[in-house]
């Protein structure tokens, strides 16, 4: 069975930083492309980051780039998520998610997701 545990999120200041950790469980880690997504009230789930398996090609969304950092240690099953100098926007619960297929932004391209942690960005 698949599991995918999202940590770390919290109350933050604007400017403040936090790193969320997604630990995965169930799977072959290292043959996934591992994204996270945020999804604000009233919106719709949307892109933020994404890593290839090997770890040396990345994606983010233009709101984050210059803020976030995607890393990952296929040793330890994990995915990183480093923000920085948070903004009130950024308050949303974000989601860990795995695909096997290829560098995405589109939800329905990810076929394993973890429940989410909540991130709320003070002003």
């Amino acid at each position: 069975q698949v599991q995918l545990a999202e940590s770390g999120g919290g109350l933050v200041q604007a400017g403040g930083s936090l790193r969320l950790s997604c630990a995965a469980s169930g799977l072959t880690f290292k043959n996934y492309v591992m994204g996270w997504f945020r999804q604000a009230p009233g919106k719709e789930r949307e892109f933020v980051a994404a890593i290839h398996w090997s770890g040396k090609i990345t994606n983010y969304a233009d709101s984050v780039k210059g803020r976030f950092t995607i890393s990952r240690d296929n040793a330890k099953n994990t995915v990183l998520l480093q923000m920085n100098s948070l903004k009130p926007e950024d308050t949303a619960v974000y989601y860990c998610a795995a695909n096997p297929y290829k560098l995405s932004t589109r939800p329905g391209d990810y076929d394993y997701w973890g429940q989410g942690t909540q991130v709320t960005v003070s002003s």
